[in-house]
């Protein structure tokens, strides 16, 4: 006879219950880089808006860098790490191909007593947001009560510093949040998909086979498109935000935040014209500070909007993540 499955309950709806992050100590102006690209301060401002990012120490892992900003999600939580069911790491730059760092980001906090799931996901400046939307469906689908996701990189390791294009886009850092049970909504319907046909407008110069066949090839670095990137950010990430706000029920002037991925102020402008968004509705513009840093940028960006009373807890905020892939993701958040 067939056996009748038993199926899990979890909670009624999901919140961000917390969030931490780390930024390494070292800052980096625009002024250490433009000699080997040719370029000037006031260049890679205009182009970017940027004007300093945190470059890792080699004590400042990918590991210890999300050990740090999960430490303060949880504490912003009120919970301990022994209550963890699972942790989720977004990352690009964690530079062995097995085991995920998420076992050992677990391990390390005692996630779960020592037991909690833990894996990786590759999803470039959009993973947070894919993690965003696992944990929810996991906390309601009741495969786990709490869920930490981390968005950490060490971007520096893969930067091309005489790359005109990319040599000062990118930064490191992580952030975290916690994501638990609530008995209101607090993590709206994901938008999310790719286009493969664009993937190679973002990636890496050299694959480890390559690397592998020839041991005098360089060591791979991080490559983009950077018109086709800014067009296709520009153009499609707008219609991905208003479909968000749309599977949310929420217009762009209930916003009390907008906090993209933080790749470009001129995309993130542009954006905003798109979305018509009020002018009193906060945006998020910690690349001016941060630099590109990829999966960790809107978590950092949160934290900073939180901390500063820029945004106020329990506020509504559009968070929408893009980047290589092509692969996007954004939903409507009750801020914790």
């Amino acid at each position: 006879m067939t056996a009748t499955i038993t199926p899990r309950a979890g909670a009624a709806h999901a919140r961000i219950l917390g969030v931490g992050g780390y930024r390494p100590a070292r800052i980096v102006p625009n002024s250490e880089l433009v000699d080997r690209i040719d370029s000037s301060d006031e260049w890679i401002q205009s182009r970017s808006g940027i004007r300093t990012r945190r470059w890792a120490s080699p004590e400042e892992t990918v590991a210890e860098m999300s050990v740090a900003a999960a430490g303060k999600a949880l504490a912003h939580a009120g919970l301990d790490a022994s209550q963890v069911g699972c942790v989720i790491v977004s990352t690009v730059t964690h530079l062995k191909q097995t085991p995920a760092i998420a076992t050992e980001i677990a391990h390390r906090l005692g996630a779960g007593g020592g037991r909690a799931a833990a894996f990786d996901v590759s999803a470039a400046c959009a993973g947070f947001c894919y993690g965003v939307s696992l944990a929810s469906d996991m906390v309601r689908g009741g495969s786990a009560e709490y869920v930490l996701v981390i968005g950490v990189e060490r971007l520096s390791d893969l930067t091309n510093l005489s790359d005109r294009g990319t040599a000062f886009i990118f930064g490191d850092g992580a952030g975290a949040v916690v994501i638990g049970p609530s008995n209101t909504p607090g993590i709206g319907p994901v938008v999310w998909g790719s286009d493969g046909s664009q993937s190679e407008a973002i990636t890496q110069t050299v694959d480890w086979n390559d690397l592998r066949d020839d041991r005098e090839q360089e060591f791979p670095t991080l490559k983009m498109e950077g018109q086709k990137v800014f067009r296709w950010a520009v153009w499609e990430m707008a219609k991905v935000c208003e479909q968000a706000l749309d599977a949310a029920g929420v217009k762009a002037e209930d916003l009390d935040a907008f906090i993209p991925h933080q790749a470009n102020m001129r995309i993130t402008d542009a954006m905003i014209k798109a979305l018509k968004l009020p002018p009193e509705v906060p945006v998020a513009r910690d690349i001016a500070e941060n630099g590109n840093t990829s999966a960790a940028s809107i978590p950092l960006a949160m934290e900073r909007m939180l901390e500063s009373g820029e945004a106020v807890s329990g506020g509504t905020a559009l968070i929408m993540g893009f980047g290589a892939g092509l692969v996007y993701a954004g939903q409507v958040i009750t801020l914790p």
